[in-house]
């Protein structure tokens, strides 16, 4: 090898190590985004009674946002955002379970209090 080519190799060499090193750093910020996210998606389930009303849905997307942690922290980034993309669609899951079970009771609570008004009524007739 000449001179010549020994500088191109290593122009090539240096231009696909930085290539390599932007595409890491240019995955950690949308990978942590997606993590910070879904944390937030899971505590709004919480929030909306999830623990009690989707305790399998809840529990999914906590482990799953644990995992996520895990990979953002082992800077596993492709990983870290799937699993925060699964954990954040798991605690939307779980939210909609929680609201829809509060919206049954509610509706289930109007119809007996609508079911003893009617036998009132009756009554007073």
């Amino acid at each position: 090898m000449n001179m010549e080519s020994t500088n191109r190799l290593a122009t090539v060499l240096c231009g696909a190590l930085l290539l390599a090193m932007v595409g890491c750093a240019s995955q950690k910020a949308p990978a942590t985004a997606d993590v910070a996210v879904s944390r937030a998606a899971v505590a709004n389930a919480v929030s909306a009674g999830a623990s009690d009303l989707a305790p399998e849905e809840i529990s999914a997307a906590r482990a799953k946002m644990q995992r996520a942690s895990q990979a953002l922290a082992a800077k596993d980034y492709t990983l870290a955002r799937d699993l925060a993309n699964q954990a954040q669609a798991d605690a939307k899951l779980a939210q909609s379970k929680a609201n829809s079970a509060k919206a049954t009771a509610a509706s289930n609570a109007l119809q007996e209090d609508l079911r003893v008004l009617r036998e009132e009524v009756d009554r007073a007739r």
